[in-house]
C-alpha cells in the first residue's frame, strides 16, 4: 500500500498505521480521509494483524481538521466533509480487531474524535486533548458529541465542547477518556506492549468482545444481558475450537494455541 499521508508497517501480530503530515500536525482533510479509506480497504483483507495502533508522525497526533479548507466551504461540502470522516471513524470503529490510539501528541477537533472511533487510548502525559471547535464558530462534525457524550456523561461533554481550551491527558485519564499514561518518547512502546498482551488472548473472543460491548453500550441492559447470554452459550458449540483449545490448555497448564 502506497500512500502519501500513512505510514504502514506490521510487528508481528501488530500493525501501527500512522498519519504522516507532521508539517500541518497531521491535520484531517479530504485526501487523508480517502487514504485512511483505502487503508481501511485493503486491511480488511489482512488475516495476520490481531491489534491495530493509530499513532501520529512529529509532535501531534492529530491537531484537529485542516482549517483552511473551512474558509470557502459551502453547506453542502461542510455536509459531506463531515460524513465522510463520520463513515471512515465508523469504520475504524467497526473493524473486527482491537484498535488502539498512541496520542503521542495534541489530538484535538477531529483529532480527539479519531482516537475516540478506537477501542483504547494510550496518551503521552504531557499532551493535551480537546475538542476546541466553539472557539472557531464550529462544532464537531465527526461524531464527536455522540462520543464524547457515551465516554464521559453529559457534563463533561460540555465542559469539555464549551470551553474549548483542552484538557491535560491526565485530566482526561481521570475522565476515562485516556485508558493509560506514559511519557512522550514511550506512548508508541507503550501501545504496542498492550497490543502484544491483548495479542496473546483468543482472537475470536476478542472479536466477539468488541461486538458485545460496541453494541450493548447502545441497547438497553436488558437487551444487552441477553445478547451477553446468547454469546457466551454459542461459544459451547462444537465447531467453537478456540474455546475448546483455551479449556484444555488451562486445564493442561500450558499457553493456547491460537490457529
Amino acid at each position: 500500500m502506497n500512500f502519501s499521508y500513512l505510514i504502514y508497517e506490521e510487528r508481528d501480530e501488530v500493525g501501527i498505521l500512522t498519519l504522516n503530515r507532521p508539517n500541518a500536525l497531521n491535520a484531517l482533510n479530504n485526501e487523508v480521509f480517502d487514504e485512511l479509506q483505502s487503508f481501511l480497504d485493503s486491511f480488511k483483507q489482512s488475516n495476520n494483524v490481531r491489534v491495530l495502533i493509530i499513532t501520529g508522525a512529529g509532535k501531534a497526533f492529530v491537531a484537529g481538521a485542516d482549517i483552511k479548507a473551512f474558509q470557502d466551504m459551502t453547506v453542502h461540502e461542510g455536509y459531506d466533509f463531515s460524513e465522510k470522516g463520520k463513515s471512515v471513524f465508523r469504520n475504524i470503529a467497526q473493524l473486527p480487531i482491537p484498535v488502539i490510539a498512541a496520542i503521542n501528541g495534541f489530538a484535538l477537533g477531529g483529532g480527539l474524535e479519531l482516537a475516540l472511533a478506537c477501542d483504547i487510548r494510550v496518551a503521552n502525559k504531557d499532551t493535551r486533548l480537546g475538542l476546541p471547535e466553539a472557539s472557531l464558530g464550529l462544532i464537531p462534525g465527526f461524531n464527536g458529541t455522540v462520543e464524547a457524550l457515551k465516554q464521559v456523561g453529559l457534563g463533561h461533554a460540555m465542559y469539555l465542547m464549551m470551553t474549548a481550551g483542552g484538557i491535560k491527558a491526565t485530566e482526561a485519564y481521570d475522565l476515562g477518556l485516556v485508558q493509560q499514561l506514559a511519557e512522550a518518547d514511550q506512548v508508541l512502546d507503550q501501545a504496542i506492549d498492550m497490543a502484544k498482551k491483548i495479542a496473546k488472548n483468543s482472537p475470536n473472543a476478542l472479536r466477539l468482545l468488541k461486538t458485545v460491548l460496541r453494541e450493548g453500550k447502545e441497547m438497553t441492559r436488558t437487551d444487552a444481558e441477553a445478547m451477553e447470554s446468547r454469546e457466551f452459550g454459542n461459544l459451547f458449540q462444537a465447531d467453537q475450537a478456540e474455546r475448546v483449545e483455551g479449556v484444555n490448555a488451562f486445564i493442561e497448564k500450558r499457553k493456547p494455541n491460537w490457529k
